[in-house]
């Protein structure tokens, strides 16, 4: 079907019918997929009744542009164009926070997932006796033919195990992003979703009281069509940190232990360079100091870059760059307070472990505040 000739009585008429679902789709850099996955939901859904969501985090190759052009044509095709804010899960929040419709799905929009089993699957939802309908690679009639690689579809297994054990939700495919559910219940609930990580649908499991009903279809993980995955190094760590917000985050900020955990990290990085480049009959103790500083705070920000702010991600060399200027001006900020904190309580008599402890959680909360604000937030 060529979406750049679509017919407009058939725009026309959809407009005019009651909406029923709509059909969130994240998206990353996937121009090549938007038209082809509308003419699979039409073939599915038919002409009528539904609208698709297109979630786009600024995609640079024009993904946004395109599902635009074939909106201007056809009003059941809406794009969010999303500046600033990265991340499969909160795309998906905010896509189905921006419907009329009573029912609402989330998939992928690279073609692995099957749009024909949005039909069985609204069916199973409207019926009442289920609250939430999902397709698993995993379930009898199912494959995971699709994942990248052999040890992805192992991680995946892995973390369904761990997710069962933590949630108590029983479940073949836990890591689904294909799933439905009535939209009144995933507004209920988005005031209470962490919007961390990939697994948004484990998410709402794992916050719904009482425990939803569910549904599950098998599914055939086609391969991908066009396009970026949206998983990469970091999918276990998004799990991970996604089930430690859940638990967790109400005490302490997730992001926050991880910039402390890498920070540590950066400690044994600063006292290995030191330990390697100070001689003293070569090179003065402050250079070596210095070098080492430098060092840890390169270090630091590339793994914060790379792990902690993996949904911010800065990229290309002026990105990288001036972020790591903004990070070492940050910690060079915190450095400061550290020593100085320490040295009033410490000269106020306090034991010298404890104002220096004072001073690392006072440097700590003072970087993470700055480096979380101008180098990975709104003004990067």
């Amino acid at each position: 079907m060529d979406m750049s000739h679509t017919d407009l009585s058939t725009a026309a008429d959809a407009a005019t019918r009651e909406l029923e679902l709509a059909v969130v789709l994240p998206t990353l850099n996937e121009r090549a997929n938007i038209a082809p996955m509308v003419a699979r939901l039409e073939a599915a859904l038919g002409p009528t009744g539904w609208e698709a969501v297109f979630v786009d985090d600024n995609s640079h190759d024009g993904t946004a542009e395109e599902a635009r052009r074939i909106g201007r044509a056809d009003p059941r095709i809406r794009v969010i164009q999303r500046i600033g804010r990265r991340g499969l899960a909160s795309a998906a929040i905010e896509g189905m926070c921006a419907t009329a419709a009573p029912f609402v799905a989330v998939m992928d929009a690279d073609h692995q997932h099957d749009p024909a089993l949005l039909v069985e699957m609204l069916a199973a939802v409207k019926s009442g006796a289920y609250d939430l309908a999902y397709a698993s690679r995993f379930a009898v009639g199912g494959n995971a033919d699709g994942l990248a690689s052999k040890g992805r579809e192992q991680g995946s297994r892995i973390a369904n195990a761990l997710a069962r054990k933590l949630t108590g939700t029983e479940l073949t495919d836990a890591m689904s992003g294909f799933f439905l559910l009535r939209t009144e219940q995933l507004r209920q609930q988005a005031v209470n979703l962490s919007g961390i990580g990939f697994k948004i649908m484990l998410d709402i499991l794992a916050t719904a009281e009482p425990r939803l009903r569910v549904k599950e279809f098998p599914l055939k993980f086609a391969e991908r069509l066009a396009g970026e995955s949206k998983l990469d190094h970091g999918v276990v760590l998004d799990f991970v940190a996604g089930l430690a917000e859940r638990y967790f985050g109400r005490w302490v900020p997730t992001r926050f232990v991880l910039f402390g955990l890498v920070g540590g990290l950066g400690v044994f990085v600063h006292m290995a360079v030191l330990a390697t480049i100070y001689w003293p009959e070569t090179i003065a103790f402050g250079w070596a100091q210095a070098i080492a500083t430098m060092v840890a705070m390169t270090f630091n920000f590339w793994l914060n870059n790379l792990l902690t702010y993996r949904d911010k991600k800065l990229t290309g060399p002026d990105g990288f760059f001036w972020g790591w200027l903004k990070f070492c001006g940050a910690c060079s900020v915190g450095a400061f307070a550290n020593v100085a904190v320490a040295t009033v309580l410490n000269d106020q008599g306090v034991v010298w472990w404890l104002a220096a402890l004072v001073g690392v959680v006072i440097a700590s909360v003072w970087n993470y505040a700055l480096s979380s604000k101008f180098v990975w937030g709104r003004f990067r």
